[in-house]
């Protein structure tokens, strides 16, 4: 009997589970960086580099860093560190020509204790503030998992859901789904959906390590 209850205690468990939690394990995931080499990535030169513990490092004047193949619907895998006061962020499905008004940015700050609003750590920035703080302190590794699905974008920091956002209801330029302004020019629901991975300078160390992706079906 107690046998049979964990089982249906495991089911009913995953049933209930993020879509981002659940596809953390099993097969169809690429490494995009593994600590060794950086052949998925441009930066400009003499930009981020991988340090002494095999994290790919940021360090001043690196610029942003952007993947080389273009991703649709995913899902991203990964560890990111920050320094005491760092913000920089993850865009996903962006256009390194102009990547704040032309890609989705997954907000990266020393925000650890803070209460979460759209510019802490895990936001969708400007757009949608993580349902919880669940950051680690500045220092620390955080797990991060993001999902885009066409409409649908998820981020789950530290085995935690933050984030369960609909894109569709982003229909108005400089207005977010509760009303509430935000700087992007256009709907967000309008934003491409596919395009590059970066990770942005922006003039504080900030590390990431065991990035890996996994494709879904591609959009429609």
């Amino acid at each position: 009997m107690a046998r049979w209850m964990t089982g249906v205690l495991v089911v009913a468990m995953l049933a209930a589970a993020p879509m981002a939690l659940l596809a953390a394990e099993g097969d169809g995931w690429t490494a995009l960086f593994d600590g060794k080499d950086l052949s998925q990535w441009k930066c400009k030169p003499n930009g981020w580099s991988i340090d002494d513990e095999g994290a790919l490092a940021w360090k001043k004047g690196s610029g942003y860093i952007w993947s080389k193949e273009k991703y649709g619907n995913f899902i991203l895998d990964l560890e990111v560190k920050v320094s005491k006061g760092c913000n920089s962020g993850m865009f996903i499905r962006s256009d390194p020509r102009n990547a704040v008004q032309g890609g989705i940015e997954i907000q990266v700050l020393d925000s650890h204790g803070k209460k979460p609003n759209k510019h802490t750590f895990g936001a969708v920035y400007d757009a949608l503030a993580p349902s919880k703080e669940v950051t680690k302190a500045a220092g620390e590794w955080n797990h991060v998992t993001i999902t885009c699905n066409d409409n649908k974008i998820e981020v789950v920091v530290n085995g935690q859901q933050i984030i369960d956002m609909d894109l569709d209801k982003w229909t108005e330029p400089n207005k977010n789904a509760d009303g509430s302004k935000n700087k992007f020019r256009k709907p967000l629901k309008d934003f491409a959906r596919t395009g590059h991975l970066g990770f942005q300078d922006h003039g504080r160390a900030v590390w990431y390590r065991n990035v890996k992706i996994k494709v879904l079906d591609e959009t429609k």
